[in-house]
């Protein structure tokens, strides 16, 4: 007898290949919904130290960029000290992640470095702002806003680990400052990363070019600018939108000193970026936001000089929220800083935000540890 046409044949393999179905089925189910239930972020513990902690002869404060050098295991943090409390200067820290309670012995500041100018010397007073750092594997690339009241432009160059100036890369003229035009005091390029692949460099404006439209209000986010550089040919190739959220604020008293913007970026790969966004007023505080960003269908808006006018017709950065800090059991400062670490005992990468203080007596620096699946 021929099994195959058996009628009890057939109906036990179509019944097996059911089952098998189901099985299938269900694994992929109860994966999804166990790789659901896993936060991306998972907050581990602060380490603060108050306003006015010296250093090396050093006033710690001002830290509003953090990279991580993972051959050191060691993060280089930047201070936007003018160079007015000291010569301008980036400091070199431990967080040791190995124990399994954050303490205040988990970070460690173990050297400062003063930066130094094309001739050598050392930053004259309020010639500098920097406030982006982003290590390439061999030196450090640092940004400074530069400062529209006195007509210093910003910049992006490249440092030696003893802090030697070696290229500076160039800045595109509708960012440069103009009486029209340009970046906004104290809203330029506060953020800085490279993607693992070393080929791009990503910064950002941290609200809209004067001509691309106004800075974020209770209402309305700004019109950043995200601005790629090819780093094999040190210049740069695309710029995208991306819109802020509006500022959080429980009153619409625009007199009082209000602010959001986008103030770092961390590259996942070429595509897809982790951004932060710093809200702040009077009666809210710091609001922290995370968000994940994917600018493969975002429009390269190089050629476009004026945004205004051609706004409707543009294809922004594309948003995830991650992660609002103020869902947390803590009181964020003005965080500025973020980095990716080390892989943790869990499999997991650690995540390390980093706050300014302004210098300011009643705020911290506060130095945020995450575990991420990112």
């Amino acid at each position: 007898m021929n099994n195959k046409k058996n009628p009890i044949y057939q109906y036990l393999i179509f019944t097996l290949i059911i089952c098998l179905f189901i099985i299938v089925t269900t694994a992929i189910v109860i994966k999804s919904m166990t790789q659901a239930s896993i936060p991306k972020i998972t907050f581990l513990g602060e380490v603060n130290f108050p306003t006015g902690f010296k250093f090396k002869n050093t006033e710690l404060g001002g830290l509003s960029g953090i990279t991580y050098n993972p051959e050191k295991q060691i993060y280089y943090a930047i201070s936007d000290d003018r160079s007015s409390k000291a010569p301008a200067r980036f400091y070199t820290l431990k967080i040791d992640l190995k124990p399994d309670k954050i303490s205040e012995e988990t970070v460690t500041f173990i050297d400062v470095t003063t930066l130094l100018n094309e001739t050598g010397q050392p930053f004259p007073s309020l010639s500098i702002d920097p406030e982006g750092i982003t290590f390439n594997k061999t030196n450090l690339f640092i940004s400074s806003e530069g400062d529209k009241k006195r007509q210093i432009q910003p910049f992006i160059r490249e440092f030696s680990l003893e802090g030697k100036q070696i290229r500076n890369l160039p800045i595109p003229e509708k960012f440069l400052i103009e009486p029209e035009t340009g970046i906004r005091n104290n809203m330029a390029l506060e953020s800085l990363t490279i993607t693992p692949s070393q080929k791009y460099l990503f910064t950002a404006t941290e609200n809209a070019l004067l001509q691309d439209g106004a800075a974020a209000t209770i209402s309305n986010g700004s019109y950043c600018r995200i601005l790629q550089y090819n780093l094999i040919e040190d210049q740069p190739e695309k710029e995208f939108l991306y819109i802020t959220e509006p500022i959080i604020s429980k009153s619409n008293n625009s007199s009082k000193f209000q602010t959001n913007g986008l103030v770092e970026l961390i590259a996942l790969d070429d595509t897809h970026l982790l951004s932060l966004e710093r809200s702040f007023s009077l009666d809210t505080g710091n609001v922290i936001k995370l968000f994940q960003i994917n600018l493969s269908n975002a429009d390269n808006i190089q050629q476009i000089n004026s945004l205004n006018t051609q706004f409707n017709n543009i294809s922004p950065v594309q948003k995830e929220l991650l992660l609002d800090l103020s869902s947390l059991e803590l009181i964020s400062d003005n965080i500025e800083g973020m980095t990716l670490g080390p892989t943790l005992a869990t499999g997991r990468r650690s995540l390390i935000l980093i706050s300014d203080n302004n210098f300011n007596p009643l705020q911290l620096t506060q130095v945020l540890i995450f575990s991420t699946n990112l």
